[in-house]
Parts: C-alpha cells; structure tokens; sequence
C-alpha cells in the first residue's frame, strides 16, 4: 500500500506538471463524475495531506484522490503510450498543453468544494510530512487509548497521518517493540521522532528504504521478511495479521530483538 511519503512524491511530480497551467481537456471515468468537465480551468495546487491527494482547482473546486492499496497517477508527455495498466484501470485523465496525468485504479476520486476539504480530510491526525508537524498532538493522540497496541495505534490515521505497513513495521523493529506491545509501555515521543525520520528520509528515492542500502532484497530490516534471519541477530522473522478484522494488514517482527515481553 502507497505511504505517505509516496503520496508526497506523487503529489509533487503532479503539482510541477499542472499547477498554474489550463486544463485542456478531461476524463473523468467513475460514474458518479462521468459528466464533469473542468477544461478551462487551471490547477493552481496540488498537495498531499497523510495518504490523501488534494489538487485545488481554479472553479474553487478539488480533486480528492486516495490510493488505497494499488492506486497510482502518472504523468505522459502528449502522444506518449500509457504504461500504468490496461484502460478500463484508469479512472480520470486531466490534460494541458504539456502533460496528461493519468489516475490508475483509483478506488477513491471526487469533488469536494475547496472550502471544505476538511470534510474528507479533517479527521487525520497531525501529517508527519508537513513542515508544520504538531508532534505534541500525536502525541497525545496516541496517548489517547493507552491499552491499544502499539501497532494500531499507529496505522490508525486519526492519531497521525501518513504511515502504513512498512513503516510501523520497521519503527517497531528499530525501536524493539513487540508489534502488541500495549501504547502504555512505549515511548511515543520517540517513535514518532523515529517514524517522521524515516519518511523523510525516503522523499528523494523511489520507494522506502530503513536500513540505508537501497538495494533490492536488502532495503528493510523486517518487512516482507518472514522466514528470514534477522539481519541483526540471526533468529527468524515471524509474521501474524494484526488489526481488526479483516485484518488485512501483516505485521513482521524478529523474537529476539522485538521481544514480547
């Protein structure tokens, strides 16, 4: 699943390409939007907030899209062949004098009133990735259910915004917390300290990176892992859903250097 450093990536690579310019055409491909026309208008910013893109119109209108688990945007220069997936997985092509930027497999696109984006937004919790970050109010939000575990607490989006799989898995290896170690017995400031790092960290590459080698197959300590040694200590890397159900999030860990106790 997209984090939301890759939401900032994506965000950025938009945002150069269309903002301040007229759109010359677009496609909205959802049923709910298939007769939206917003040719004539002009992006004037396009910004991540956690997981979430916003790209604010000139109508006074923005385009809210969230990737979910395998949606994505790319950018084509006119005439060039599109490469993100087969046609019927785009969902909107918006279209200037320079660029096409195609949404693939979207699960969430709508428009909401740039006046009240809070109303898709407005229940996320303090963005790691914002220049602003409020670490007290993540803090405190954390704090909120200390019994929870320490690996709910942070996939959930209200406490802070922007982190996924990969890095509450990797933030609990560097750490040492067991992924259920309850929220009481961590120390938060530091893990939020650590998780803000980390993404930070990763803006300028391609993908996510916690053990500083960006190579294939060598760049997470315990994410996708299981069965492995534990690059640390050599014991092997257990895995286990976590979460409510469905529980479709996998939580890896090493025995050893995470400890449940």
């Amino acid at each position: 699943m997209p984090e939301g450093d890759t939401v900032w990536r994506a965000a950025k690579r938009l945002h150069q390409a269309l903002a301040g310019k007229e759109l010359t055409g677009t496609d909205f491909r959802v049923p709910t939007l298939a007769t939206t026309d917003l040719a004539g208008q002009s992006v004037l910013e396009v910004v991540a907030r956690g997981k979430h893109l916003l790209m604010r119109m000139s109508g006074g209108v923005t385009i809210h899209s969230h990737f979910r688990m395998d949606g994505s945007w790319h950018l084509y220069r006119p005439g060039e062949r599109w490469k993100g997936g087969p046609d019927h997985q785009v969902r909107v092509v918006l279209e200037n004098a320079d660029w096409a930027a195609v949404g693939y497999r979207l699960p969430v696109l709508e428009l909401v009133a740039t006046a009240d984006e809070e109303s898709v937004v407005g229940h996320l919790g303090p963005d790691l990735l914002s220049p602003d970050f409020d670490r007290a109010a993540a803090v405190a939000n954390l704090s909120a259910d200390p019994s929870r575990t320490i690996s709910e607490a942070l996939l959930d989006q209200r406490n802070l915004a922007g982190i996924g799989n990969f890095y509450r898995t990797e933030v609990c290896f560097l750490l040492g917390l067991h992924p259920w170690k309850p929220v009481s017995t961590v120390d938060l400031g530091a893990t939020v300290g650590l998780a803000r790092r980390l993404m930070k960290s990763n803006l300028g590459r391609a993908g996510q990176v916690s053990t500083g080698v960006d190579r294939p197959g060598q760049r997470s300590w315990v994410f996708e892992r299981a069965g492995k040694p534990c690059r640390r200590c050599g014991a092997t890397i257990l895995t286990a859903p976590i979460g409510e159900p469905p529980r479709d999030r996998i939580s890896y860990w090493c025995p050893s250097c995470q400890p449940e106790n």
